[in-house]
């Protein structure tokens, strides 16, 4: 009999009790019901972020694991451990703490390598992520503060991954450091304090290691883990971008809901990240601590090359000219200064280029469609741009092991570098706009004259064409869709009555600039609705 037929309340279970007291006092119930059915679009692109934040969650685990064994020390040790080729040898105890991670802690060398894989898949998939969101346009108005948030975490990640590969004190990470404290020593009148301050003294000095260890292992982390959480409550706030096609506009989003879809998607995505990572630290080495040995300041090894996303810093010192300034009893070392001052610089300028943009075309709309690349060639062309100097500049990076493998001389490697770190860029941007014109030229044909078919018809005058499919009408949408707006202009400096009216340099230069990315040369007119109508009633249209 039901309970109440007898007057009595129906008995609730626990975890509904909990539900229900909770939800009186912070109303999950509202919230779970207006986003936990949130729609996000369904891309493969979209799953780049998503590699991004996994790598992270894997870090985060895996660190955590590797810290308890860890011992950030400087101290001298003799060795006496399971690696015999290294017993005798003296040692400092971090180096000695990672050598027993690897040979004597039970999963260590199989958690060090999925935490060094990790961290390389971590960068690779934020700059990876990064190129979509600037090709497509996703970092337009209101993401900007989300695209602040995604270079901050870019650079920070190469920083803390400069940091981690730096703490077992090997032969390789202790000629990184020596690298930093070079450029370190190049910064004008302060680079030796800078120095002195951070080591502790004289190189390599005590006290590195055990400073880099908290830098690493809470301090970066910690910024890094507010950033990521700010990022992602961005991306639930302002809804996801989409890419261009029939029933998707600023206000829809066409998709799956968050739950249960998005979220089984998500999970599964996250064990197959964390699978992939663990095949790999399990059957390809990485960073083999033992075969470098410690770390001697006499001593470097040969071909020692830093991670991935470090190489074009690297790149940037090796193929630098030698100069330098004596003034004043001071030397300024330009040959490691300059390209020191160009690292920042150079990441730099992906993370301004979105508020750049904002500023030339003064566009103060919400964007939630995305641009095909095509369609904005100047942007497109500056990033690739970006890239083919990013890998000039790895090869500059490793010259020493290209010349070695290559057969060739390591002086004609690194004039070729000089040299395409000014003219490769420009070749790219070159090409890649002329790329992205053609592909416009080709999409406004398929709108006008449909698709090829393969097909060939003879017509009665013996002349053969090829029969085209015209285009659905949602194909014919998504070619179409993008705006192609006029540039800024300064407009007329003499009014109707003769009135002048000044124009400050910074107008000028913003209309000069917009017509430079935005005019008629930066894209090829859209065919109207005239043009197609005319086309597809004429008698010659195939």
């Amino acid at each position: 009999m039901d309970a109440r037929s007898n007057g009595r309340p129906a008995q609730t279970g626990n975890g509904e009790k909990l539900a229900d007291w909770a939800d009186g006092r912070l109303g999950v119930y509202t919230l779970a019901k207006t986003q936990m059915r949130k729609v996000f679009p369904d891309h493969w692109s979209f799953m780049l972020g998503e590699i991004c934040l996994y790598s992270f969650l894997i870090l985060i685990l895996t660190g955590v694991y590797l810290t308890l064994f860890f011992e950030p020390s400087g101290v001298e040790v003799v060795y006496n451990g399971s690696y015999e080729p290294l017993n005798g040898i003296v040692m400092t105890r971090a180096y000695e703490s990672t050598i027993d991670i690897s040979f004597d802690v039970r999963g260590g060398l199989l958690i060090r390598q999925i935490h060094h894989w990790a961290a390389l898949v971590f960068v690779a998939g934020m700059l990876v992520h990064m190129m979509r969101v600037f090709f497509t346009g996703a970092f337009r108005k209101p993401r900007e503060l989300n695209w602040a948030f995604g270079w901050t975490l870019l650079f920070l990640g190469i920083i803390t991954g400069l940091t981690g590969y730096s703490l077992p004190d090997d032969l390789l990470s202790g000629t990184g450091i020596r690298f930093s404290q070079g450029a370190i020593l190049s910064v004008p009148i302060v680079g030796t304090y800078l120095s002195f301050f951070l080591f502790g003294g004289e190189f390599p000095g005590h006290d590195i290691i055990s400073r880099l260890f908290p830098v690493h292992v809470l301090l970066l982390p910690g910024i890094m883990l507010g950033l990521v959480v700010a990022h992602l409550i961005l991306v639930f706030y302002h809804k996801h971008t989409q890419y261009p096609g029939p029933g998707r506009d600023q206000k829809s989003v066409v998709g799956m809901p968050f739950m249960p879809v998005y979220m089984a998607k998500a999970g599964g995505f996250f064990f197959l990240v964390f699978g992939v990572l663990s095949m790999m630290g399990a059957i390809a080495t990485i960073n083999p601590v033992w075969a470098f040995g410690p770390y001697r300041a006499d001593l470097v090894t040969t071909g020692a090359q830093p991670d991935w996303y470090l190489g074009f810093s690297e790149g940037l010192i090796r193929v630098m000219p030698g100069w330098e300034i004596n003034a004043w009893g001071h030397t300024l070392q330009l040959g490691v200064f300059i390209p020191f001052t160009l690292f920042p610089l150079i990441l730099l300028a992906i993370g301004v280029y979105p508020f750049i943009e904002a500023w030339l075309t003064g566009d103060k709309r919400e964007h939630h469609i995305l641009d095909r690349p095509r369609n904005v060639p100047t942007r497109t062309a500056l990033g690739v741009s970006w890239l083919s100097l990013y890998a000039v500049l790895l090869i500059g990076g490793g010259n020493d092991i290209v010349a070695t493998h290559l057969h060739l001389s390591i002086n004609s490697i690194t004039w070729f570098v000089r040299i395409a770190f000014f003219v490769v860029p420009v070749i790219a941007f070159i090409v890649t706009k002329r790329v992205c014109l053609g592909l416009q030229r080709l999409d406004r044909d398929k709108v006008l004259h449909g698709r090829e078919s393969g097909t060939i018809r003879r017509l009665p005058h013996g002349e053969y064409v090829e029969v085209h499919e015209p285009l659905t009408q949602a194909q014919r949408f998504t070619l179409t869709q993008h705006e192609q707006d006029p540039p800024y202009d300064v407009g007329p400096l003499v009014d109707e009555n003769g009135v002048e009216r000044k124009a400050g340099p910074s107008q000028r230069l913003r209309a000069r600039l917009a017509h430079a990315m935005y005019g008629q040369n930066a894209h090829i007119p859209k065919p109207t609705a005239e043009e197609y109508r005319e086309l597809t009633n004429s008698d010659e249209h195939h």
